[in-house]
């Protein structure tokens, strides 16, 4: 399995995936039967909540209704009650101190001026807001004032149109009830049920409220007046609250159309609030069917994709040449990954007696090469050994540089094959150190008494072919030869340099200069321009396809080649394909 694979491409992914598509429905079907469950459960809890508004209003609605009630007595014998004011005002006096339940009662005539009241002195509100919406909508109704003149205390008025016989209107009864009075009691010392409590008229004025009028907004619901509920039925539901809280509601008709209750209940205080409100309809489908995912990722990593990644990981270590990849452990796998597991390991112990074969095979091949290029290397130096004897024996000069030329050619080669014979995959050259051997051999072989040079030599480690190493050892042993000749070294000290530099355009740099004679006449490196070293060079320097440029001062005389360095892999292939290793002979030269 690839580190960098996508989630999507795994296999318990896959797995997973493919179950969560079998199990959707069932999830679906499960989270449909829950909303359901939750819908019929919170029908059920409001329709307990309406019930319980109605009976914790009660109390309340029974207070109003004796309101209203004793307003409208009021008025229906107020015509007469108005005829004698101080019978009038003793009247409500002993009313309102006999009943213990009202802080006022006064009668007033279409004007605003009450010349009958509880307080027994006249009192005008032809100013009175509450007074100015009563004559404007004259039927019986109940409203509230928070800061009664009479009463001082916040109280809630009942009122009832006075008319004579043929409905004209002559005022309105009025009967003041304290607030305090109004509290429900059975919410007032108890806190076994959270529930707010108000009542509230046609007009959405709240008339009273269990925890008090200055603390009843923030419970009231956000986005709902409570005028919106006048001439509906009693209705439950469950919305968020001024304060952002989640609560349920109950809208209760006391008298319709004039006066409603509303509760207002925490979600989490209703009866099976937790299982509710706690989890959304789908949590427990959707908990079964994450688990159900976790159990198929969970089997797919313990009966496959853990016996995957173990095999994966043998083929890769065994893949880069790791051969110690012991017993795959699948005791406890599916018989496929067994069988898998099996083919692997006979796969790896064919391929590692075959690897073993061919190692041998190759073993021998190379020790078979090497002795063959140590037998050339041997045949070469006896050659040389040879040219030699006869160099020592010939009569004239020019016979003994002949022969001493051909020597140092022969002398070449048989370096090479030593190089050869030394290198491991015998497939390239390490050209330092050829080129330093010669350079070495060809210094002996020149110095002598009287004929020293001032040898430097600056040489890359660069690897070449075969098929470059040889047209190269040549060039420069014909060019070190000729510079030696030409520097100057006969009767003084010559200076001698070779430097081999890899360029960064892929190519190679060989460099052979020396000294100029004492007394300055100049001679080419590479021999006489019409000689057989020149003719050499340039076909040495055309095998290796570079170029050369000669360059001559009163100093210093200095040969430049450039060539392409041809890749290793050529020569691994041909050496792995033929045999080869062995150096290329150069192509015969013209006459």
């Amino acid at each position: 399995m690839t580190p960098d694979a996508r989630p999507s491409e795994r296999l318990g992914f896959r797995l997973a995936f493919l179950l969560a598509i079998a199990l959707l429905p069932l999830g679906v079907i499960s989270a449909l039967q829950a909303q359901a469950l939750l819908n019929e459960s919170r029908a059920r809890s409001e329709a307990a909540l309406l019930g319980a508004t109605r009976l914790a209003s009660s109390a309340e609605v029974s207070a109003i209704q004796k309101a209203q009630g004793a307003a409208e007595a009021l008025a229906e014998i107020a015509p007469d009650m108005m005829r004698d004011e101080d019978l009038c005002m003793r009247m409500l006096s002993d009313f309102v101190d006999k009943s213990n339940a009202y802080s006022f009662a006064a009668v007033f005539d279409d004007t605003g001026h009450a010349s009958c009241t509880s307080v027994g002195a006249p009192l005008d509100f032809g100013a009175s807001e509450s007074v100015r919406d009563a004559f404007s909508k004259p039927v019986p109704a109940v409203s509230i004032n928070r800061n009664a003149p009479i009463s001082k205390t916040s109280v809630l008025l009942a009122r009832h149109p006075i008319t004579d016989k043929d409905g004209l209107l002559l005022g309105f009864a009025s009967v003041s009830v304290p607030h305090a009075t109004l509290k429900p009691e059975r919410f007032a010392d108890s806190e076994e049920l959270p529930l707010m409590l108000l009542t509230f008229n046609a007009s959405g004025d709240i008339l009273t409220a269990s925890n008090g009028l200055d603390n009843v907004t923030p419970m009231l619901p956000k986005d709902r007046s409570l005028a919106a509920f006048v001439g509906t039925d009693a209705v439950a539901f469950t919305a968020y609250a001024n304060d952002g809280n989640e609560r349920t509601f109950s809208v209760v008709p006391l008298v319709p159309g004039t006066l409603y209750a509303l509760g207002s209940w925490p979600v989490d205080a209703l009866p099976g609030a937790w299982s509710l409100s706690a989890l959304p309809p789908v949590a427990v489908p959707a908990l079964m069917w994450l688990v159900s995912l976790g159990v198929a990722l969970i089997a797919a990593e313990r009966l496959v994709t853990r016996h995957i990644k173990s095999l994966t990981r043998a083929i890769t270590s065994f893949a880069r040449g790791d051969r110690s990849t012991g017993p795959l452990r699948f005791s406890d796998a599916p018989v496929e990954i067994r069988a898998a597991g099996d083919a692997f390991e006979s796969m790896t112990e064919s391929i590692l007696r075959d690897e073993a074969e061919l190692e041998n095979a190759l073993h021998q091949k190379e020790v078979l090469l090497r002795e063959v290029h140590h037998r050339v290397k041997n045949n070469l130096q006896l050659i040389a050994s040879i040219m030699n004897m006869q160099a020592r024996r010939a009569h004239t000069p020019e016979a003994k540089v002949i022969v001493r030329r051909l020597q140092e050619r022969v002398m070449s080669l048989a370096t090479i094959h030593r190089g050869l014979y030394q290198t491991s995959g015998l497939a390239d050259v390490r050209a330092d150190e050829l080129l330093q051997d010669i350079l070495r051999q060809i210094v002996n072989l020149a110095e002598g008494p009287g004929n020293r040079f001032d040898v430097k030599s600056d040489l890359a480690p660069l690897r070449l072919t075969p098929d470059q190493a040889v047209p190269l050892a040549l060039l420069v042993t014909e060019a070190l030869t000729n510079a030696m000749k030409y520097s100057g070294g006969r009767g003084g000290r010559g200076r001698l340099a070779l430097t081999l530099s890899a360029l960064d355009d892929g190519e190679a740099e060989v460099v052979i200069a020396n000294s100029m004679p004492p007394g300055g006449v100049s001679a080419p490196a590479d021999g006489e321009a019409s000689g057989l070293g020149t003719h050499l060079v340039r076909a040495f320097v055309g095998q290796l396809e570079g170029t050369e440029e000669r360059q001559v001062d009163a100093e210093e005389y200095r040969l430049t080649v450039r060539f392409p360095v041809s890749p290793l892999a050529g020569a691994e292939a041909r050496a792995a394909g033929s045999g080869a290793g062995e150096p290329v002979a150069p192509e015969p030269l013209a006459e």
